[in-house]
């Protein structure tokens, strides 16, 4: 009676955590701010869907916030401090260290800004935001909007699943494109090879008087050959030395990692920030 009555009650606890989780991961996501925030309104209605979803993806899928926000202002601030502010205070970032990456545009003068929080400082390095930044900078001076976005939405997948196998993309290890280096080494070399048979071609029919020759003989002046014996003799050597003064940048010179600062919260954020 007693294991009948416990399979029921194991019956009706299965029931209520099919019905209610769904609801409850539904709610978690509802109360999630938007991983897209378009004040300034640069972007349709389509795009706007269909980035959203791609960064709702993207962060779902590896437990790290990543977010695009444009504003026609930064009400004071420099756009570090409103991409900072804008991560800390709006809920921004997934986990116990609340990562995240938060990619901010103003529009009022032009501004970008990387903020970066908790795991997203170690997956996006310093040189790995600078990578990524110059892409997005390209499509934004082009007024390109949606493409930057995209762009910044697909680089934040690669870049954290490259740090998911323990090495992060920096200094020494950056994204390889090899199609693109392949494809303009064959150019150059396909170039090169048709400037060097037209350069040839042109000398060789200038050369009418020339007869081939199987000795040297035809090219000596008799009696013009006079060998010498000559020696040098080695006596000693002078070596002197001097100390090279050490630069106290060398250590860090060509060094990778994030470097990091303290927003108004006092939560430790990396990124960058320029213009475009």
């Amino acid at each position: 009676m007693k294991k009948t009555k416990m399979k029921i009650m194991s019956l009706l606890l299965s029931m209520v955590l099919f019905l209610f989780v769904p609801f409850l991961n539904l709610q978690a996501a509802a109360d999630h701010p938007a991983r897209l925030v378009d004040q300034a309104e640069l972007l349709t209605a389509e795009e706007q869907q269909q980035i959203q979803a791609k960064l709702d993806e993207v962060s779902e899928l590896h437990h790290c916030d990543a977010v695009v926000m444009t504003v026609n202002s930064l009400e004071g601030k420099t756009a570090t401090e409103y991409a900072d502010d804008a991560f800390d205070y709006d809920g921004y970032g997934l986990g116990e260290d609340k990562a995240g990456i938060l990619f901010l545009v103003d529009m009022g003068d032009r501004n970008w800004a990387t903020s970066t929080h908790g795991y997203a400082i170690t997956a996006f390095t310093d040189a790995g935001l600078s990578y990524i930044e110059e892409k997005l900078v390209s499509y934004l001076g082009d007024g390109e909007y949606a493409e930057a976005f995209n762009c910044f939405a697909e680089q934040c997948d690669r870049f954290l699943t490259q740090a998911e196998t323990g090495e992060p993309y920096d200094v020494n290890n950056m994204p390889q494109e090899p199609f693109a280096y392949a494809f303009w080494l064959v150019v150059c070399l396909a170039i090169g090879f048709v400037i060097a048979l037209i350069t040839a071609s042109i000398k060789r029919s200038k050369l009418t008087s020339v007869v081939k020759r199987t000795t040297a003989e035809e090219y000596m002046k008799k009696g013009s050959l006079n060998i010498t014996v000559k020696q040098d003799r080695f006596i000693n050597k002078v070596v002197t030395s001097r100390p090279v003064p050490k630069n106290d940048n060398d250590s860090h010179s060509g060094g990778g990692g994030s470097s990091t600062h303290v927003s108004s919260s006092g939560e430790v954020h990396g990124g960058h920030s320029g213009k475009f």
